[in-house]
């Protein structure tokens, strides 16, 4: 394939205003050549072999020169590789895309110009500034700050509508040379940083008063809007939101999360993280599917009639147990003498599904619980145990059988390891994007770190430098600390809710 470059617009900021072409050419690009201020989460799109160079530009620090940039456009696309030169903003709006793309003519190298959202654009709106208006604003200008002595200024401030780029740490200037040509110290001014952003602020005033507001505050980057249309702001906000959009950040908006599940398993646990705003990336680490071998259990199910409790430990136990049941041309009925106990709320709403109700459950939803809490002495019981085929604990037949209960145990599902990681997965890890990796079991955690050790080798450990091991209770912590070297956070409540829970403690600090 001949190489290619592509000037993408990345937007304002966050992934949720790229366009679907820039997702499209994300995904195929073999290298990505990006700026400063782009939502990490665009690098969820690449492929795992993909090669990344941040080139960002940021005032006051050290800088890719911009011959630089368009050399390493043109020697990666003389390679023959897709590469996505990744900008802020729209590639037009001072975005420097002349110079790459006269590298790229002069070199011969294929490329196309991808448009993006302008922040000078977006920023407003997304703070309820309309630039133009019927009564207030004919039209606006778009200036960047970097050069304010070029500017003609008597001709800028009779703009009813002013919108200055990567102007922050000019706004005293701004604000004085607006005034003396004439511009009324009363003008409204709103100043936007991060637009689109969870951390997005917005600072309102005048031009007489806004140094003043924002003294001391780190203005970089922002939007610098200045006219009337500012004064509709207050009415044009939609409902049950406030002045400072910050305010209406939730605690894990700026959090990646590595969620570790069954495959094929719908996450209720994805959904409560991503109404605390992460962003989540499923990691199946787990394959559920029957057992080796069913006469164990079909033979169980013949003689239901003999015991007294039912004990199901997991979803898959009541799945794979009642789902059998059936197939052996038996119905719920045959459960009708017996007790059913089950270990998790999760558990006890799928047998509720099921129509079938629990007669136990344990305070703290682990089996070392429902041990030492069984509401009746187990001497004499005969309990029937469906459970995984291989590793599982034994501490719950260990502790009835000592005192006197009759434990069958039958393997009623198997659980193993899938044969490779989740490319999404993969990518995230490699680009240092992870937060968090969440564990709901041991096992889960044993076939992580199996996964890490396949996709990267002995240097695995490598990849989960800075990213916080969160596990659901105890039992998965000691696991934790024995394939993975540590815990950061752990449920104080033994469920995905308290797992949540204690994501949102760990993101909101001390």
């Amino acid at each position: 394939m001949s190489g290619k470059v592509y000037l993408l617009g990345a937007g304002p900021g966050n992934i949720d205003y790229l366009t679907v072409r820039g997702q499209q050419v994300l995904r195929q690009a073999d290298c990505l050549i990006y700026d400063a201020l782009v939502d990490r989460r665009l690098l969820l799109q690449l492929s795992p072999v993909c090669e990344t160079i941040h080139v960002g530009k940021r005032g006051g620090q050290p800088s890719t020169p911009q011959t630089k940039i368009n050399q390493l456009l043109v020697t990666h696309c003389q390679q023959g590789k897709q590469v996505v030169r990744l900008k802020s903003g729209d590639p037009f709006i001072f975005g420097r895309a002349a110079a790459e793309i006269q590298a790229l003519k002069s070199a011969s190298c294929n490329f196309e110009v991808i448009p993006g959202v302008s922040s000078a654009l977006a920023a407003p709106l997304l703070n309820a500034i309309p630039l133009t208006d019927p009564a207030l604003s004919h039209g606006f200008g778009v200036f960047t700050a970097h050069d304010l002595q070029a500017l003609d200024w008597a001709k800028v401030a009779n703009l009813e509508t002013l919108v200055f780029l990567m102007g922050g740490r000019h706004l005293g200037e701004i604000c004085y040379q607006l005034q003396i040509h004439e511009r009324h110290g009363d003008t409204p001014i709103a100043i936007i940083q991060w637009a689109s952003q969870p951390q997005q602020r917005c600072w309102q005033g005048t031009l007489l008063n806004i140094t003043q507001l924002t003294k001391g505050e780190r203005l970089s980057p922002c939007i610098i809007v200045i006219g009337e249309v500012v004064r509709l702001r207050e009415f044009l906000h939609p409902p049950m939101t406030t002045n400072n959009l910050s305010q209406d950040k939730l605690s894990l908006d700026d959090k990646i999360i590595l969620v570790t599940r069954a495959v094929g398993q719908s996450s209720a646990f994805t959904q409560m993280l991503n109404h605390q705003g992460a962003t989540v990336i499923d990691m199946p680490a787990l394959e559920i599917r029957p057992p080796s071998n069913w006469t164990a259990l079909d033979q169980a199910l013949g003689n239901l009639q003999r015991f007294d409790w039912l004990i199901l430990t997991s979803a898959n136990a009541v799945n794979f147990f009642l789902d059998r049941l059936l197939e052996n041309k038996y119905d719920l009925r045959q459960l009708a003498h017996l007790k059913l106990a089950v270990v998790g709320k999760k558990t006890a709403k799928i047998l509720t599904e099921w129509g079938l109700r629990s007669d136990f459950i344990p305070a703290n939803y682990v089996a070392d619980d429902l041990v030492e809490s069984f509401p009746v002495p187990v001497d004499g019981l005969e309990i029937l145990f469906p459970r995984v085929e291989t590793g599982g604990r034994d501490i719950l037949v260990k502790e009835f059988s000592s005192q006197g209960a009759i434990v069958t145990e039958v393997a009623a599902y198997e659980s193993g390891c899938p044969e490779t990681m989740a490319v999404e997965a993969v990518t995230a890890l490699q680009q240092g994007l992870v937060n968090a990796v969440t564990f709901a079991s041991s096992k889960t955690v044993r076939h992580f770190k199996q996964l890490m050790m396949t996709q990267f080798g002995e240097g695995w450990i490598t990849y989960m430098e800075g990213v916080a091991i969160a596990s659901i209770g105890p039992q998965t912590t000691k696991t934790c600390l024995e394939d993975l070297g540590r815990v950061d956070i752990e449920a104080t409540t033994y469920t995905l809710e308290g797992l949540t829970d204690a994501l949102v403690a760990w993101a909101d600090g001390p």
